[in-house]
């Protein structure tokens, strides 16, 4: 599992398994669905973890998931070598072209 830097406290999430890191938490209570905390409950008991550190695990891995840098980081791998504009550049030009052309005579 991967690590994940929350508050700038880095979490190895395979050590939280063993759920005795020596850091602050916090309590919360949350409602769930039942079938998804039997489903959870039975998860726990299936990987030989408490409930806490399965709900620590996959908290952290959405949060890691879903963070604005891999977020930004998954864009960059996308479009920031420039490579998929280059497919669509003769049609970008032709558009902007025809744009140009149609708007000439426009005063803003």
């Amino acid at each position: 599992m991967p690590s994940v830097v929350l508050s700038n406290i880095s979490l190895d999430t395979q050590l939280y398994h063993c759920y005795t890191i020596n850091m602050k938490t916090t309590k919360t209570a949350i409602s769930l669905p039942d079938k998804v905390f039997f489903a959870a409950e039975e998860t726990a008991h299936n990987l030989g973890i408490s409930r806490s550190a399965l709900y620590v695990d996959a908290l952290t891995e959405y949060l890691e998931k879903y963070s604005r840098k891999n977020i930004t980081q998954k864009l960059n791998e996308v479009y920031g070598d420039g490579e998929y504009y280059k497919e669509f550049e003769p049609m970008l030009d032709a558009a902007l072209s025809d744009l140009r052309e149609l708007t000439k005579d426009d005063t803003w």
